[in-house]
């Protein structure tokens, strides 16, 4: 079931005759999407579930259920020489009706503050149409006074985003274009950041180069911009994954959540630091809410499967990381771990055809046989192979280790692991979880080595829910007289029968601003802004409609004369609230 306010923001269509505009609009839908994620109490769909829509022609209603809204922006951006249109329509995926559309004409100059508008108005408008939630002033700041630089680090961010070596390369390029146009562009030096760093991480790059680069913009961006998540996002990796310092770790990650407490790599990042604690049942709570917020990526389900795996559900996790597949067959992470289930389960004929034409099959055909209880001995010629130079630094799951701790060879197990944790390889940062390692644990010293300095007293309770709690901004003697005042001003203003009415124009004729109007609505009438002034239209329609004087007038000029502005939107509240259609009642009551 669908989120009450809920959305999810597809990538905009280039309208351009220049095809190479894509990462144009595809940057300010995602802008858009991380605006909306700052509002507490509004789902927000993230960008890589939303992007799985790219093009393909799919029922508006079936792509909401997928992803578990209730609201769909899409739109179109038309970029030409030095001005660009945007227009954005929201649908209401139980009927697949357009409630709101708007046409943005701007100069490019003004691109921010376009950006900022439009994320204000989406918000206003789910917000009237599904409840209550609180909307900041502003939700996009200008990151840059320099249009090029901005459409650089656009162009960058597209190729960022295709996460292989080649392209990497490319974003920093962009990237470094954008600065040299503005020097004080704080998120054009995190993302150089996080490019260096995952080109170092993943063997892109020489370490040490990629590292010294990495510091060296991280040390500019920190001068210009220390509000940004990037920037306790950026000690994450450094405290987490190099030096295994889970205290720090924690803490920078509680940065990240408190700035946006539905960042992507916050969350993943936290449920990845419950898993190396073993504490699963809070690495739970972070991964359900990665898979609520970003539904449809491979990763994420990984994530989940991986937890599943550790806690011995291998069943639960097969069937995890199998849809985790489907969503991208080339996620290498998640086809190493599905051998690893198969394994533990002992699905001898499912494992020989999922293994069949990959890598490593000699290993992953040994360890199957010792965890199945087939005695056989590693042979010298294997471990040679192993002790060659650079053949360990490239696997992403460490085989060797798992096949001596579950052989005759446990000493030497222990010894791998041991120099594995000495490096600090990531690969290994939940040895104390992974069942191919439970042999070591009898091992003399296992005990001894890398402790956590993250107790649980440390720990807060995790967050579970979509934001903080509503706060009553509004006390019950202030809503009782403003509830008499609202109630006195729509029945003898009649301001309903404007179809421009706006939260703001009411808000203002009652001194308020609209965060405090909208929770008015909500808590004196248990109702959002546009059913409680669409009740007071169709009371008045069905009025105007039963006068005989009015008997010449079609249903939906009648409907128009009561304030509603769209016939859409007349017909779906009619009958929602009348449980038949306009016509129908006409019919009945004659």
């Amino acid at each position: 079931m669908a989120n009450t306010q809920s959305i999810a923001v597809l990538p905009f269509v280039n309208m351009s005759n220049d095809i190479d505009n894509d990462y144009f609009c595809d940057g300010i839908t995602e802008e858009i999407i991380n605006a909306l994620t700052k509002i507490n109490q509004l789902k927000v769909i993230a960008r890589t579930s939303s992007f799985a829509f790219k093009g393909k022609d799919i029922d508006i209603r079936s792509i909401g259920k997928q992803l578990g809204v209730n609201t769909i922006l899409e739109g179109s951006i038309k970029k030409s020489q030095e001005r660009v249109r945007i227009t954005a329509q929201l649908i209401d995926i139980e009927d697949g009706s357009h409630y709101w559309s708007k046409r943005f004409d701007r100069e490019l100059t003004d691109i921010f503050e376009l950006e900022d508008e439009i994320s204000l108005a989406i918000a206003d408008e789910v917000r009237n149409n599904f409840g209550h939630f609180e909307i900041q002033d502003h939700l996009i700041d200008q990151p840059t006074n320099n249009v090029d630089a901005y459409q650089l680090y656009l162009k960058g961010r597209s190729f960022q985003l295709k996460w292989t070596p080649e392209s990497l390369g490319q974003a920093i390029s962009y990237y470094n274009q954008a600065i040299a146009l503005d020097k004080n562009y704080a998120r054009a030096y995190y993302a150089n950041l996080q490019c260096y760093g995952l080109s170092a991480m993943w063997g892109y790059m020489p370490y040490e180069e990629a590292m010294e680069s990495a510091i060296g913009n991280l040390l500019m961006a920190k001068e210009l911009d220390t509000s940004l998540p990037e920037y306790p996002l950026s000690y994450v990796g450094r405290f987490f994954w190099q030096e295994w310092d889970f205290k720090n770790a924690y803490v920078h990650i509680n940065k990240v959540l408190a700035i946006n407490p539905d960042h992507i790599d916050g969350l993943e990042a936290m449920a990845e630091l419950f898993m190396a604690l073993g504490h699963f049942d809070k690495a739970l709570i972070y991964a359900n809410r990665l898979i609520e917020v970003d539904p449809l990526s491979s990763n994420n389900h990984y994530t989940l499967a991986h937890i599943y795996y550790y806690q011995g559900q291998y069943d639960k996790a097969l069937e995890t990381v199998e849809y985790a597949l489907t969503l991208n067959p080339e996620l290498e992470l998640a086809h190493h771990l599905k051998c690893f289930c198969l394994i533990w389960l002992n699905k001898r004929q499912q494992f020989d055809e999922f293994i069949h034409n990959t890598p490593l099959i000699a290993e992953k055909n040994l360890l199957f046989d010792l965890i199945n209880d087939k005695p056989i001995e590693v042979q010298e010629p294997i471990i040679k192979k192993w002790s060659e130079q650079g053949y360990n630094e490239t696997l992403l799951v460490p085989y060797d280790l798992f096949i001596l701790s579950n052989s005759g060879r446990i000493e030497s197990g222990f010894s791998r692991l041991k120099e594995m944790i000495d490096q600090r390889r990531g690969q290994i940062i939940n040895y104390r979880q992974e069942p191919f390692l439970q042999p070591l644990h009898k091992v003399k010293g296992f005990t001894d080595l890398h402790g956590s300095n993250l107790s649980l007293s440390d720990i807060t309770s995790p967050r579970t829910d979509d934001g903080k709690p509503i706060a009553n901004i509004l006390d019950d003697g202030q809503i009782e007289i403003l509830k008499k005042e609202l109630l006195s001003y729509f029945n003898e203003e009649e301001p309903f029968l404007n179809p421009q009415l706006s939260l703001k124009m009411v808000a203002d004729v009652l001194g308020l601003n609209t965060n405090k109007m909208s929770f008015l609505i909500n808590q004196a009438f248990n109702a959002n802004f546009n059913d409680f002034v669409n009740s007071y239209r169709l009371k008045h329609f069905k009025t105007i409609a039963l006068d005989p004087k009015n008997s010449h007038l079609t249903i939906l000029g009648l409907a128009y004369d009561s304030g509603f502005n769209s016939k859409s939107v007349f017909n779906t509240y009619f009958k929602k609230i009348e449980g038949v259609t306009p016509r129908a009642w006409m019919k009945a009551n004659p």
